[in-house]
């Protein structure tokens, strides 16, 4: 048995029923990550001591007392933005490339009192504020389906160790879709959720406005157990929201017989869509009619409105939050980073307020949508993964980013999966949109989808 194959929930009950320790698993991954992730890139630190000492200590703790979560002796690995305490986060900036935070961030926290092992810090786009994770200052990350090809961003080490069978679950974080795109370009499952719902107390942030953290895993169920353990309320950040949280594998498999699904259809969602990516995810289309959905195609109004708004938001909050840094040594900065953040300090008082209006008449308008409809359907991304050796950075966020943001500007709970592979066997993201504070119904449907879908899994030959 390849102990790397095994999906996060197929591990977790072979540890539980003791066929397989922590340690074993452990030491599986960390062989995969020495003799595979010289291609792939999707590390900036990997730390085998630290996680061998902690799946020693799970092996100990599950023999003596059982184990004490599904996580309970799991590896996994974080983007390199969650602050570890004891072990740097670097955001992948020169910056932070010698931070070394003191205390673990609250989901990092979470994560350990599950008993999840970390197996290091996953490479990333230069300060989250890009989607190809072609990083100046640590390299490159690979897409596993092909290497010459970009893994996505900003969490596209998470994207790329996933599909690369290097970990087994992960914690992204998204802004415009830098959870969602790698997953979608990797052909994993990435979920950002309600603006609120998973606590960003130990995040180096991008902006604090729009920012969301949230699991990557290889399928929906193991998303959900991730989802399960950091979802909750903080009352030491700000920015976190005191909802009660689901049980999100309890009805998991409940179907979605008589649900009314949307299918986005206007022009701006087809627009510029692969004519292979459309296909595809018509194809998931009858895939939930024939499990009893009512599928109609509909436009989705002012999506583009919504793009242009985050589009605004997202470079003037990094150029807030990283002011001193660009007064100070903006030479440090990689240049597509330094012209971004450049053009969002330009933007007036005027600008920003007109576009939190726009997220404001949004937010209310979106959440209106799901009075009517269960779920909303769109392609990921418009294209599958660009070649890195492809147009800069910047043009690759204005397309990459266009189906996603929309979701980070009004805080809708959205995620990505695989739906199938195109020609040159490039895997095709889906993505599925709900309600505020719907994850359990979005996990829901994305799972009855996946146990239904009419395309193989398939695994990348690296």
């Amino acid at each position: 048995m390849n102990l790397t194959d095994l999906t996060l929930s197929e591990s977790a009950d072979l540890i539980d029923r003791k066929e397989i320790s922590p340690v074993e698993l452990t030491r599986a991954y960390l062989e995969r990550v020495e003799r595979l992730d010289s291609k792939l890139n999707s590390f900036i630190t990997i730390t085998a001591e630290a996680a061998l000492e902690a799946a020693r200590l799970a092996e100990m703790e599950i023999t003596q007392h059982g184990t004490r979560s599904r996580l309970h002796g799991i590896p996994i690995a974080l983007k390199d933005l969650y602050e570890t305490r004891g072990v740097r986060t670097t955001a992948g900036s020169l910056f932070f490339k010698d931070n070394i935070p003191e205390q673990d961030g609250y989901a990092v926290e979470k994560l350990n009192a599950a008993g999840a092992i970390n197996l290091g810090k996953l490479n990333l786009h230069e300060i989250a504020l890009g989607v190809t994770t072609v990083n100046p200052h640590f390299g490159a990350c690979h897409n596993p389906w092909d290497l010459s090809r970009i893994s996505g961003g900003s969490s596209g080490g998470s994207g790329a160790a996933l599909a690369g069978r290097l970990c087994l679950g992960s914690m992204g974080s998204d802004t415009g879709g830098s959870i969602r795109i790698p997953a979608s370009l990797c052909g994993v499952v990435g979920l950002k959720p309600t603006h609120g719902r998973v606590s960003l107390r130990g995040l180096i942030p991008l902006s604090w406005n729009l920012d969301h953290a949230g699991p990557m895993a290889r399928n929906v169920r193991d998303a959900a157990l991730l989802f399960q353990v950091v979802a909750g309320y903080d009352p030491l950040d700000p920015y976190s929201v005191n909802v009660p949280v689901d049980d999100y594998l309890e009805r998991i498999d409940g179907g979605v017989s008589g649900w009314r699904v949307a299918l986005a259809s206007d022009e701006f969602f087809t627009q510029v869509t692969d004519v292979e990516v459309q296909a595809l995810v018509q194809a998931a289309t009858r895939v939930f009619e024939n499990l009893g959905a009512r599928v109609e195609a509909v436009p989705f109004p002012d999506a583009r409105q919504a793009a242009q708004a985050n589009g605004l938001m997202t470079p003037s909050d990094g150029a807030a939050y990283h002011r001193e840094r660009m007064a100070s040594a903006p030479e440090l900065f990689g240049e597509d980073i330094r012209h971004r953040l450049e053009t969002g300090a330009a933007f007036t008082s005027t600008d920003y307020i007109l576009a939190q209006r726009t997220q404001s008449v949004l937010r209310y308008q979106f959440t209106r949508f799901f009075e009517e409809y269960d779920l909303l359907l769109t392609p990921t991304t418009p294209v599958t993964a660009p070649p890195i050796e492809g147009p800069n950075a910047i043009e690759q966020a204005r397309l990459l980013t266009r189906f996603t943001s929309p979701f980070n500007l009004t805080g809708l709970p959205a995620l990505s999966m695989p739906c199938g592979f195109t020609s040159q066997g490039m895997p095709v993201g889906l993505q599925l949109v709900g309600a505020p504070w719907g994850e359990a119904r979005l996990l829901r449907a994305a799972y009855a989808y996946e146990q239904a879908a009419e395309w193989q899994p398939r695994s990348p030959v690296i």
